[in-house]
């Protein structure tokens, strides 16, 4: 994307000072001079700059911006539940300075070439922040795979089990190991939602506002069958696999057990399955439902391990936003009412919060939602602070304090899980490629083929 002639960024730095600068996974005083967009040098803290310096307090952070790769935007098609440009407003306003978006629940999915042309088409002049995109994997579209990692796609999403939309069904067993055989072939990434039919059919799920009864209907073994299935299929057709949004601790193990084996497995987790807990949240709402679910506390502990350990690599949003319609489908009953947790704009936040109270320091929680993020999809100028990189930067307040009011969110309607939270830290101040406004005209869209290398 580029700006019309003879106009420029209201607010575009030279360099950022800061006493709190994370580079190279640890906290030091810097100053980060930006050329053209990118991090030209990490200089020491009083470097003297020719032009616009922004001076971050010293008790904030100066992080790289957080690279969300699990986002659904919806547009085109569902853009009355999320679109291009209420999405990347709420990614700025919380620290993401890229987002991937997720090909299903826009129609058409981004499961052909002419669906990720609308996709990109839909986005033009749209984009706070930067974006990329991943291809989908549905029954009978091998041949489209190709096609799709041509143009740019980070990787390709599969289902297991019933996505919740028709225009995007699930793969088989014989439908899934031909499209890892081709991912492989590709040499591309398959992210799964890997929760299994058939346990899924066989647990109760009667009408009910009950959450006890909701999450009775998803269970633990749901998750673990799936894990098994995916790396299976890893292991016979030597494809990378990533499991996404994993909320069961109880498929831990066998990730652990297969990663020692060299099975090509990378596993994510989100905030809202970090921050929250079954017991605490009420019956008939919907805001909190969400496939896998969030289970009990006990679960939650053993997943903020499983992230201390190396287990689980990344921490993303899942921001998966619907209209209050579609929320409220049901009046209560949590069978009926869409699932999926809006948080993209204070999930960075959130984690952050929970990490610093376990004495967790910020620099883990980069790791798990910039750097590592970014290297996943192979986007590695982005999610670090070094000569090089896209100069991408979040300024994080620990002093300060985020009242979240589902309300005044930048994501098109106003539901979240996260309302009426006061979490420890605030997002200040965001910069994609040097630039602080969020601007529609600024964000860029990202693909395979053209992310520069960096070398620091």
């Amino acid at each position: 994307m580029s700006r019309a002639a003879g106009t420029a960024p209201t607010s575009a730095y030279a360099a950022v000072r800061a006493r709190q600068v994370l580079v190279d996974g640890a906290l030091r005083p810097a100053t980060v001079t930006i050329a053209d967009g990118r991090v030209s040098g990490v200089e020491p803290v009083d470097h003297p700059v020719v032009g616009p310096v922004l001076d971050v307090p010293a008790a904030a952070y100066l992080l790289p911006g957080v690279v969300d790769t699990h986002v659904h935007v919806n547009e085109p098609g569902r853009t009355h539940w999320e679109g291009f440009a209420t999405a990347t407003r709420a990614a700025h306003a919380g620290g993401v300075t890229t987002l991937v978006d997720m090909p299903l629940n826009s129609v058409p999915p981004t499961t052909t070439l002419a669906g990720l042309r609308a996709k990109q088409a839909a986005a033009a002049g749209q984009l706070a922040v930067d974006v990329a995109f991943w291809g989908g994997a549905v029954p009978g579209n091998v041949a489209d795979l190709e096609p799709l990692h041509e143009a740019g796609v980070l990787g390709f999403k599969c289902f297991l089990s019933p996505s919740g939309v028709d225009e995007f069904p699930p793969l088989d067993a014989a439908g899934f190991e031909e499209a890892l055989a081709e991912v492989a072939r590709l040499g591309s990434l398959m992210v799964v939602h890997a929760e299994d039919p058939e346990v899924l059919d066989a647990a109760p799920h009667p009408p009910s506002r009950a959450y006890a009864d909701f999450l009775l209907s998803r269970p633990d073994e749901a998750e673990t069958r799936a894990v098994r299935r995916v790396l299976d299929g890893a292991r016979a057709t030597g494809a990378r696999v990533h499991v996404l949004h994993l909320s069961s601790a109880r498929a831990v193990d066998l990730l652990a057990d297969a990663r020692a084996e060299g099975v090509p497995v990378t596993v994510e987790t989100c905030p809202h399955y970090l921050c929250l807990e079954a017991d605490a949240i009420p019956d008939a709402a919907p805001e909190f439902k969400c496939c896998p679910p969030i289970r009990d506390r006990a679960n939650r502990e053993q997943l903020w391990q499983a992230l201390v350990d190396g287990v689980v690599d990344v921490v993303v949003s899942d921001h998966s936003p619907a209209t209050a319609e579609e929320k409220s489908r049901g009046g209560g009953d949590l069978q009926q009412a869409w699932g999926g947790v809006a948080g993209l704009e204070v999930g960075f936040t959130a984690v952050a919060a929970e990490a610093a109270a376990r004495g967790i320091g910020v620099e883990r929680v980069a790791r798990w939602m910039a750097t590592g993020t970014a290297d996943l999809v192979g986007l590695h100028h982005k999610g670090r602070i070094a000569p090089g990189a896209d100069a991408d930067l979040v300024v994080l307040d620990p002093t300060a304090t985020t009242e979240v009011r589902a309300a005044a969110l930048a994501h098109r309607n106003p539901i979240s899980a996260y309302d009426g939270m006061a979490l420890a830290g605030r997002v200040t101040r965001t910069l994609v490629r040097g630039v602080a406004d969020a601007d529609p005209t600024h964000g860029r869209m990202l693909t395979r083929v053209d992310a520069p290398a960096v070398t620091a």
